[in-house]
């Protein structure tokens, strides 16, 4: 993979926008646009894009390599977000599914919250498996016996 993509806008078989969107959508790399064009709607569709730089020609050198960096630094930081989201998301379908599963627990053997949750604990435990895999199979569990 490219450490970054530097682009025109317009490119002989595609919109360079077009092409940028679609290397952003698969996390490529970041995209610096370099173009002729300073219009205020290019810059919006760049952006819409998830263009990270965007350089109107002519560039000097000592202003290509800070936007390079910066754009960079910005794709990394992304990355980064991206990971703390899905983590995230899975920790909250965990909570979602332990407090789902430890419901079942308290109506069907009259169990306290704690005590719900330190059963649950205590199978994971004990069987080497994710509280989230104990969650689902009390789930499915009571969902088979209904």
């Amino acid at each position: 993979r490219p450490d970054v993509v530097l682009m025109d806008i317009r490119m002989p078989d595609m919109n360079g926008i077009d092409a940028a969107k679609i290397l952003t959508e698969e996390r490529v790399a970041p995209v610096v646009l370099l173009t002729a064009y300073s219009d205020r709607d290019l810059i919006q569709e760049a952006r819409a894009a998830g263009v990270v730089g965007y350089l109107v020609k002519p560039v000097q050198e000592a202003n290509l390599a800070p936007a390079i960096e910066i754009a960079m630094a910005r794709f990394s930081e992304l990355r980064e977000l991206e990971k703390d989201v899905d983590n995230l998301e899975e920790q909250l379908e965990t909570r979602k599914l332990v407090d789902r599963a430890k419901g079942i627990l308290m109506d069907t053997q009259g169990l306290t919250e704690s005590a719900a949750f330190r059963r649950i604990q205590k199978m994971s435990m004990n069987t080497r498996k994710s509280m989230k895999e104990i969650a689902q199979a009390i789930i499915l569990t009571f969902e088979a016996s209904q």
